[in-house]
């Protein structure tokens, strides 16, 4: 058994890539307060601005490295769904975005709430509304990706979910607080190992 180095400057995880092939039985919804909004073509920095919120804690990075042309094809592809998650004050708290570009599966590409929510039953919830929009008649095949970056329980919870893991993988990535595109402060919990420092 051996470590892998990893470069300084990045940030190595694993990934691990869940499926559910069949619909699953239906189950009484969660009560929750909270509510889904669906955002029709968002503006690249509304949608960053939310990205950024529920992420930062967990390192999400990809949407925020994506040059605005690219973004806004994807977010504005009609086969994306994105919806915000909002409080009964109306704050924006949470992300679900469903991608349909692949014909007959349906990826849950981005599902989270921000971490103050953790805990509350409203990941329950959030997930009994992704699956109802995710399963339609031509869908035969859901499949989410999770990694040892986000919350401890995101695995054990899609799990629960009625998801099976079909594949493994490192990942490595430079470090988006080394890169500005989140602060440094961010994810305190994974250790910032910045190069420049490094004496």
């Amino acid at each position: 058994m051996g470590l892998i180095p990893v470069k300084p400057g990045e940030v190595a995880t694993i990934v691990t890539s869940l499926e559910m092939l069949e619909r699953p039985r239906p189950r009484p919804v969660p009560d929750s307060p909270l509510r889904l909004v669906k955002w029709e073509k968002p503006a690249p920095e509304k949608y960053r601005a939310l990205f950024r919120r529920v992420g930062a804690p967990w390192l999400w990075f990809s949407r925020l490295i994506m040059d605005e042309a690219r973004l806004t094809a994807i977010i504005h592809d009609p086969a994306i769904e994105i919806f915000a998650v909002a409080d009964p004050r109306g704050i924006e708290i949470g992300l679900l975005e469903l991608d349909f570009r692949e014909g007959g599966t349906c990826e849950l590409s981005f599902f989270g709430l921000v971490p103050e929510l953790a805990g509350q039953g409203h990941g329950r919830w959030l997930m009994a509304q992704a699956l109802a929009r995710a399963w339609r008649r031509e869908v035969t095949r859901v499949w989410v990706h999770t990694c040892t970056l986000d919350h401890p329980s995101a695995l054990g919870f899609y799990r629960a979910s009625g998801f099976a893991a079909f594949h493994r993988a490192v990942e490595t990535f430079p470090d988006p607080r080394l890169s500005g595109h989140l602060p440094r402060d961010a994810a305190p919990h994974i250790p910032l190992l910045d190069p420049a420092n490094r004496r």
